[in-house]
């Protein structure tokens, strides 16, 4: 008999969890469309932005990028007209620079599905890192996405109340933006600072119909990323070596995917979903099945993630140990 509840219990307590969940897990699921309808994306002239603009091209959206270079934004223009036959609008302003940015969405119109994607990034342990680049990194990745936001917001919320139809806020991280990496420390701070602004400005916006999507790319081959990683930390390069890069074109089509899903947190490989897991925390979460895995995976999760450290700090302390020896 008791064995016999036992298998009961084995049996019904996921169902009953899961029923749980899915009364519980906020917000509710909604579907974004992208077919006919205006998408903004920021750092759109190569990369991951570039990427994402022809795919939207592509699903019928109407798509206007925004990047600094006015010659490469006309050349990101000719490349998705080539690919889709869409034309997509092109706006060249700095995201430091919040009245061009403000003049850019004006030029554009009410945006549907604003994508934040820009970012820049310098990787240096912080000791030998100039303050510049530590507040240019901040200005780009952090103030300017606020400066976006704020700018698009009124629109995009009178946009919902007049068509009925969710819209999105997606905001491009980064997996240094879940876990902090030896050298990412300026990079790290301004990628973790995006899930304050995206947490607290989903609750400042689902009662508009606005759904706050959090993308976790991994090292991604872009233009930028070849140069940066010249740069990079012998230390950095060693740990960062042990987790795959992604082509453009999968990012993107991952972080689609997830926008479309109204989905708060957007990992884009297996490394990024374990890591998801990893730092759920007390961030949304609209599927109940997603919620599951994260409430039953959790403890193991934190394991794995010892492990990870384990396996970082003893690769630190061996590469110190080697070059003091040559030093």
């Amino acid at each position: 008999m008791a064995a016999e509840l036992l298998l009961l219990l084995i049996l019904v307590a996921p169902v009953g969890l899961l029923a749980a969940l899915a009364f519980l897990v906020r917000p509710r699921a909604a579907r974004i469309p992208l077919r006919g309808r205006h998408v903004f994306i920021t750092g759109g002239s190569s990369g991951i932005g570039l990427a994402l603009a022809t795919a939207a091209a592509r699903e019928g959206a109407r798509v206007s990028i925004l990047a600094r270079n006015a010659v490469r934004l006309e050349g990101a223009r000719a490349a998705i007209k080539a690919a889709t036959e869409q034309d997509v609008g092109v706006h060249a302003a700095d995201v430091r620079d919040a009245t061009a940015v403000a003049r850019a969405l004006e030029e554009a119109g009410p945006v549907d599905v604003l994508v934040c994607n820009h970012g820049v990034f310098v990787a240096k342990e912080l000791e030998e890192q100039d303050m510049e680049d530590v507040k240019w990194m901040v200005d780009i990745n952090l103030i300017g996405t606020f400066h976006l936001i704020k700018a698009a917001l009124p629109a995009m919320k009178a946009r919902t109340r007049e068509t009925g139809v969710p819209a999105s806020i997606a905001i491009m991280s980064s997996q240094a933006g879940q876990v902090g990496v030896y050298g990412y420390t300026a990079y790290s701070a301004s990628k973790f600072a995006l899930t304050g602004l995206a947490e607290s400005l989903q609750h400042e916006v689902i009662s508009d119909n606005i759904h706050v999507s959090l993308i976790f790319p991994p090292d991604t081959e872009t233009p930028g990323f070849a140069e940066e990683q010249k740069s990079r930390p012998e230390v950095t390069n060693i740990i960062a070596g042990s987790s795959g890069g992604m082509k453009a074109d999968d990012v993107a089509k991952k972080a689609l995917n997830g926008i479309k899903s109204g989905r708060f947190i957007v990992p884009c490989n297996f490394e990024g979903a374990m890591l998801a897991i990893a730092t759920s925390g007390l961030t949304p979460q609209s599927s109940p099945l997603i919620a599951f895995v994260e409430v039953m995976g959790a403890g193991l999760m934190r394991f794995v993630a010892l492990c990870f450290q384990w396996n970082w700090f003893s690769t630190i302390e061996n590469w110190y140990a080697k070059n003091k020896k040559h030093a």
